[in-house]
C-alpha cells in the first residue's frame, strides 16, 4: 500500500485528507491511503520517514520552514524562499518542492487589475514566503506586515490610509479567521478598504472569512484559498507519481 499524508500541527480541520480520500474513490485508486501526521516537533519526521510505504507528504503550519534541514535536496524555488510544502521520498531521501507557489499564482493572478501594483503580505511564515516569491515574479512591490515591528517590515498599528491607498492588494497569510475561530481577523484598518482593493485570504474554511467579508462590504475584489489548495494538491499528486 502506498502511503501519502500531511505533516503539521494541529490537523483537526485539514483539507488534504478529505480531498485525497475522495480523489482516490473518484479515480479508482485502490492502492493508496492518505493520513494525517500530527507532529508538534519537526524532529518527529525522522521516525515518520522510516515507513517504507510512505511515498510523499505535504506540509502545513508550522513546519514549512523547519522541514528544510531534513531535505536531501530541493527545487531552486524552495532554496530561494526557504519554505517547502511538498516532499517526495525516493530511496529514503527527501526531495522538497513548493506547490504553494503554483497554487497561489494560478488562483491569484487572474483577478489582478492594472492598478494592482503594490501588496501588503500579512504574516511572515512559510505561506508568506511562497506569496513573496510569486509577487516578485509578477513584478509587484510588497511589504510584510506583522504584529511586531522588525527591520523592513510594517506593524499593524503603522497601517495608515495613505499606505492602504498605495497598497491595493492585501494578502492574508496568517491562520486568523480559520474555523472554528471565525471571529478572528487581521487587525488592519478596514475603514480604508475601497473598491480599488483586492483582498486574498489563504484561509479556505470558512469560505468567507471576516477579513474577506469586511472587504466585500467595501466593494473590494475578494478571493479565498480554496482554489489555491486544490491546484497545489493536484500538483503534489503529480510530483509524488512522476
Amino acid at each position: 500500500m502506498n502511503k501519502y499524508g500531511i505533516v503539521g500541527f494541529p490537523l483537526s480541520h485539514s483539507f488534504s485528507q478529505k480531498y485525497f480520500s475522495q480523489k482516490f474513490l473518484d479515480e479508482g485508486v485502490t492502492n493508496a491511503v492518505f493520513e494525517n501526521y500530527e507532529i508538534a516537533d519537526i524532529s518527529g519526521i525522522s521516525t515518520l520517514i522510516q515507513d517504507s510505504e510512505l511515498k510523499g507528504f505535504c506540509i502545513t503550519i508550522p513546519h514549512k520552514k523547519n522541514i528544510i534541514p531534513f531535505l536531501t535536496d530541493s527545487t531552486d524555488a524552495v532554496k530561494k524562499m526557504g519554505a517547502c510544502n511538498c516532499v517526495n521520498l525516493r530511496g529514503g531521501k527527501l526531495f522538497g518542492h513548493n506547490t504553494d507557489v503554483i497554487g497561489f499564482e494560478k488562483s491569484f493572478a487572474p483577478h489582478l487589475k492594472s492598478h494592482h501594483t503594490k501588496a501588503l503580505i500579512l504574516g511572515t511564515g512559510g505561506a508568506a514566503a511562497a506569496v513573496q516569491f510569486v509577487l516578485e515574479k509578477l513584478h509587484i512591490d510588497y511589504r510584510f506586515v506583522s504584529r511586531n515591528k522588525t527591520e523592513g517590515n510594517l506593524s499593524y498599528n503603522e497601517l495608515t490610509k495613505d499606505i492602504l491607498d498605495a497598497y491595493t492588494i492585501i494578502i492574508n497569510c496568517t491562520p486568523l479567521g480559520t474555523y472554528p475561530k471565525v471571529d478572528e481577523m487581521p487587525e488592519i484598518p478596514y475603514q480604508f478598504i475601497s473598491p480599488a482593493h483586492y483582498l486574498f485570504d489563504l484561509v479556505y474554511n470558512p469560505p468567507l472569512t471576516k477579513f474577506l467579508a469586511l472587504g466585500k462590504e467595501k466593494g473590494a475584489i475578494i478571493q479565498n484559498g480554496y482554489e489555491m489548495l486544490v491546484i497545489q494538491a493536484e500538483e503534489n499528486w503529480r510530483i509524488w507519481n512522476k
